[in-house]
């Protein structure tokens, strides 16, 4: 039972033409909307109905979450998901443009929410930016579906000009009704207010804004990127069927080629984001430097190196430019296999079944007898096998297993000097040195696993350290403060906390133009897409081989891989998988 403390202050909602008094909550949960029957004309109560009523039944990540309502003699009462920073229209006034990185997160979780809008039949028909709420993580919501309506057939729209002026299309406002095509019209002039700070078609009266709508004319100031230029103008054309719909968004040039980062700091709500990611690094690094460092001669080496790193393209997780799905060096993709050494499915399932490392009892006893490459080997086989048997299909297999697997949530590349840090879903905080030896502080944060060659580990508490790994753990401790201070989680998986699961550390890991790749001691294998931030995990469990995949809105499911042998998986992740197998391929050789 949660107790709502609320403050009430009245307002007029001019669209819907209706008197409501909505409350300022300070709970977390939730928020509630209060609506007084006696001042309320009739005619405006059945709408509010049709709105409950459509409203109650969506469920998604990104739609404001409608929890319960109820009515007395005087109010009806809906308690809706709390969005504690308001709306992007608050942020905007205060900020007065976004920068396009920000308009890209924004937008993916707009399109997202608006997606599974279509994919229900519903029109939003309002949507701007005072109908795009914020939660307290930075999380965007859709709300506000008093005008939102089902998908009529063309011939049956309705043709009642309704919604905010300014993001009217030019179909809705010759009363040829509203469509799909009419909300990613809205969707073009959310991104140009995003970026400059008023609405396209903007003039000093209504008539000219009709006028310039009708005409799709405006004007796309230099400022703004050529990718930006060219979204907009998409969205914005004039004829419905130019328009591009959502998936084609997603896969513009605006956001293939620009930074799109996972999460927002709080502080963007008032001011404007850094996003230099040298800056905090640059920060963090020299703490390092001064504690392992004691000469001032040490130090100024120490700086001139790092001078260099900064002065070189940065290698953290950018965007990727244009190019194919493989890695830059692979010279080409899987190969088809031939008939002489093509396992049947049911051999590959055998394969898979029988586990990553032969029949042993458990991954860490494999490991005795194993080395680096043997392990990137099998893991490779298998992806390979998966991928030569695997029909096609054009979903995503429904009913996902699930699993206890460890993943990397947060990474930090510093290997131009120190090596390559990550911190696994149960807080494990690890470092692949340059010299090739491996340490892990565990979630206790009271002791260390030192690694100096597969399978042969040291184990001491932070209180004793030894002496000649002073400076390695040093590193190791700023390594896990930067990304517990600086970095967000990647996903919505569960944390892990078996302490009877095999400890994972960090075998091989690789950059490319496109994604990360990173090999770990017991065969889990994860690759990270930077430009939409899809995530593919394989993993081997009670001799059963795990997939699981990661998408852009960091949602995941997993599958049996001798399910998806036999049901296939959709084109995107299938290129996704053969691209991490190239990856793989290539630090093999």
């Amino acid at each position: 039972q949660m107790t709502l403390k609320t403050t009430f202050s009245t307002s007029i909602d001019t669209t819907a033409n209706q008197l409501s008094e909505v409350p300022r909550v300070t709970a977390q949960l939730a928020c509630t909307t209060l609506i007084n029957i006696l001042q309320v004309p009739q005619v405006c109560l059945k709408p509010i109905d049709r709105e409950i009523e459509l409203h109650r039944l969506l469920h998604h990540k990104h739609i404001v979450h409608f929890y319960h309502h109820f009515e007395d003699k005087e109010n009806i009462y809906i308690l809706l998901e709390y969005c504690s920073r308001k709306s992007l229209a608050h942020i905007l006034k205060v900020r007065k443009v976004l920068t396009e990185p920000e308009v890209r997160y924004y937008l993916r979780q707009i399109v997202s929410g608006l997606k599974y809008l279509h994919e229900q039949e519903i029109l939003h028909r309002d949507l701007k930016l005072g109908n795009f709420f914020v939660n307290e993580t930075m999380e965007l919501k859709v709300g506000d579906f008093g005008l939102a309506a089902k998908l009529e057939p063309a011939g049956n729209r309705r043709k009642t000009i309704c919604g905010t002026p300014n993001y009217l299309s030019p179909e809705v406002l010759n009363k040829q009704g509203h469509g799909c095509e009419s909300d990613i019209w809205a969707l073009g002039c959310v991104m140009y207010t995003m970026l400059l700070g008023r609405p396209p078609f903007e003039t000093t009266n209504l008539k000219e804004t009709y006028r310039c709508i009708r005409e799709a004319r405006y004007s796309l100031p230099s400022s703004l990127s050529p990718q930006a230029k060219q979204l907009i103008a998409s969205l914005l054309a004039k004829m419905p069927e130019d328009r591009p719909n959502l998936d084609h968004i997603l896969r513009h040039d605006f956001f293939t080629q620009g930074f799109s980062p996972e999460r927002l700091p709080a502080s963007c709500c008032h001011s404007a984001p850094d996003f230099h990611i040298s800056s905090p690094a640059k920060s963090f690094f020299k703490k390092a430097a001064a504690a392992l460092f004691g000469g001032k001669r040490d130090k100024v080496k120490y700086y001139e190196t790092l001078s260099e790193y900064y002065s070189k393209p940065c290698r953290h997780s950018f965007p990727p430019q244009n190019g194919s799905l493989l890695p830059p060096s692979a010279e080409s993709p899987v190969a088809p296999a031939t008939e002489s050494q093509s396992p049947t499915t049911q051999d590959t399932i055998r394969l898979i079944v029988r586990g990553s490392l032969g029949s042993c009892s458990s991954s860490s006893e494999c490991l005795e007898d194993s080395t680096t490459g043997s392990v990137a080997e099998t893991v490779a086989s298998v992806l390979r096998g998966c991928l030569e048997s695997m029909p096609k299909a054009s979903d995503i297999p429904q009913g996902s297993t699930s699993c206890s697997l460890q993943w990397v949530t947060k990474w930090v590349d510093y290997s131009n000097k120190y090596g390559f840090g990550y911190q696994l879903s149960d807080h494990t905080v690890g470092v692949l040195f340059n010299n090739g030896t491996h340490m892990s502080l565990l979630p206790d944060r009271k002791t260390i696993h030192y690694y100096a060659e597969l399978g042969q580990r040291s184990v001491f508490p932070t209180c004793e350290v030894p002496e000649h790994f002073v400076g390695q753990v040093t590193v190791l401790k700023y390594f896990s403060h930067y990304m517990e201070e600086n970095l967000m989680d990647g996903g919505d998986l569960g944390t892990i906390t078996d302490s009877h699961m095999p400890r994972l550390y960090l075998l091989q890991w690789l950059k490319s133009d496109r994604a990360l790749m990173m090999l770990f001691n017991d065969g889990t294998f994860q690759v990270n897409f930077y430009h939409d931030h899809t995530k593919i995990i394989l993993c081997c469990q009670r001799d059963e081989y795990m997939l699981t995949y990661i998408n852009e809105d960091r949602v995941s499911k997993t599958f049996k891989l001798s399910s998806l042998l036999k049901s296939g998986c959709p084109t995107d992740l299938r290129e996704r998988m053969v691209y991490s197998l190239n990856m793989l391929l290539q630090r093999c050789s």
